[in-house]
């Protein structure tokens, strides 16, 4: 029989506990379990960045982060940056800018912007590219992903007036 564990944490404000297998993989978790497809997978080696969620607020690639490591934390996914018909100001600002275009990289671009702007609410370029420079994006050529972060920036300060 394989070993068992239980782990209890939060995801995207809801309280969760599991039973996994020790090997379990965060993104296959979040995936299978809860079906939280804005999870995307990838090279599953940590690598491309698509799967980028905030483990008790650091930005990290969930397909290379066993579930066991997040007993006790906080996970942040896409799925809590807005709600249908309501997107929350980085998603509105990807948008507006027009910062994806298959989309496979959005959620795990979103999800580092809202670690940056939080952590920096006025980056620069530089530092902008600095945060993105773990996600890789294969259609926008990255200045349309720069330009949804500093409207991001913007419509959040906006939020806080």
């Amino acid at each position: 029989m394989t070993e068992r564990i239980t782990i209890a944490f939060e995801v995207d404000g809801r309280p969760r506990e599991e039973e996994i297998a020790p090997s379990t993989v965060l993104a296959d978790l979040l995936r299978d379990r809860y079906a939280m497809t804005g999870v995307k997978t990838s090279c599953e080696r940590g690598v491309c960045g698509a799967c980028t969620t905030l483990i008790d607020g650091v930005p990290a690639a969930s397909c290379s982060v066993f579930a066991f490591s997040v007993d006790g934390g906080t996970v942040e996914t896409i799925a809590g940056q807005g709600a249908p018909g309501a997107p929350g100001p980085v998603q509105r600002a990807f948008a507006e800018c027009g910062g994806f275009q298959c989309g496979y990289c959005t959620p795990g671009m979103i999800m580092l912007a809202t670690a940056l702007l939080r952590a920096h609410p006025d980056p620069d370029d530089e530092r902008i590219r600095s945060w993105i420079s773990s996600n890789v994006c294969r259609c926008t050529g990255y200045q349309m992903i720069i330009d949804s972060v500093r409207r991001a920036a913007e419509l959040l300060r906006e939020e806080a007036r």
